[in-house]
């Protein structure tokens, strides 16, 4: 079993009187095995939730918990970040960036190829730097990378958001395949619905840091109840068209 589970999180930054509250008093589980996308604006705070999971913003309320027991850190909660080339050394190898996460006492080459070839990449691949490499290709090796730390749950932070149209189909289609094959419990995260409802098999919505709405995908998609839901789901359909 691997559950995300945040319960009443807040994250605040600066002092009381004049700080910022980006996350406030978010409740949201992520289920073994599932997908959930957190869908909001920019600002939204869903980054700041993400990076609280791994330990990158600091918790002011509330806990994260997996599986029951609070997450350690560094863990089993991966994040892939929505710049693949900022996320990888630009100086390290394709294979010197997956095998630096792999851990100790792997057979790392063979480890490297079979992680290459899980996220549709050759082999090959794993002697090239990163600028070498297609946006799709880099965030491939990114989700490779993380994989590679051997998760119990990967957060995917906005990695469709950076890539032109033609390639985000392809990294989509990517991350529902490998959580068909892996049954890792994944939080996706975008600002936009449409891509979020591709995934998911759970929805919640974020506005201004507190979660307005979250259920099944079906039922969000199919009924939504607050009026920020709907904003989204408009602003979805106007871009499908």
């Amino acid at each position: 079993m691997s559950e995300l589970r945040f319960e009443g999180v807040s994250v605040h930054y600066g002092s009381r009187r004049r700080g910022t509250t980006a996350v406030d008093g978010v409740d949201l589980t992520v289920p073994d095995g599932a997908i959930v996308g957190l869908v909001g604006e920019s600002g939204s705070g869903k980054s700041t939730l993400a990076r609280a999971a791994v330990g990158l913003a600091p918790v002011s309320g509330g806990r994260i918990l997996l599986d029951g027991a609070p997450v350690r850190q560094p863990g089993p909660v991966q994040m892939v970040f929505q710049d693949p080339y900022s996320a990888l050394d630009p100086r390290m190898t394709v294979g010197a960036s997956i095998a630096e996460a792999l851990p100790r006492g792997s057979d790392r080459r063979a480890e490297v190829e079979r992680l290459l070839a899980q996220v549709g990449l050759p082999a090959d691949r794993a002697g090239m730097l990163p600028g070498r490499l297609s946006g799709g290709q880099r965030q491939r090796v990114a989700l490779a990378r993380a994989l590679a730390a051997r998760p119990e749950v990967i957060i995917a932070d906005e990695i469709t958001s950076a890539l032109d149209v033609s390639v985000q189909g392809t990294v989509l289609n990517l991350v529902r395949d490998l959580q068909r094959r892996t049954r890792l419990s994944m939080l996706f995260i975008s600002h936009d619905l449409a891509v979020v409802r591709y995934v998911s098999d759970f929805i919640a919505v974020l506005y201004r840091g507190r979660i307005v709405e979250s259920g099944p995908a079906g039922e969000i998609l199919a009924g939504p109840r607050d009026p920020y839901t709907h904003e989204l789901l408009a602003a979805a359909s106007r871009t499908k068209e």
